[in-house]
């Protein structure tokens, strides 16, 4: 009993670090020089970043990629939950 609780808390303490690890296109929008980007390079950055992001997923459930109407309108609804 007592190792079913501690592999519980093993698991439990990894999949939360990996969650607190993942970068945000927020956290990414940084330039060259280290300073946060604002103005129209964040908004151009983020809008890339977030299509990027959605682009991978914008399949369908028959496991091919979505084309067409269907496709914009994933891409659309995934970058604005992004």
């Amino acid at each position: 009993m007592m190792k079913r609780i501690f592999l519980a808390a093993i698991v439990a303490a990894f999949a939360a670090g990996s969650a607190f690890a993942q970068e945000t296109c927020e956290s990414k929008a940084v330039g060259k020089d280290g300073k946060p980007l604002a103005g129209a390079a964040k908004t151009s950055f983020l809008k890339k970043c977030k299509a990027d992001a959605c682009a991978p997923k914008a399949v369908g459930s028959d496991g091919k990629p979505l084309v067409g109407a269907a496709k914009n309108s994933f891409m659309k609804k995934c970058e604005t939950s992004a």
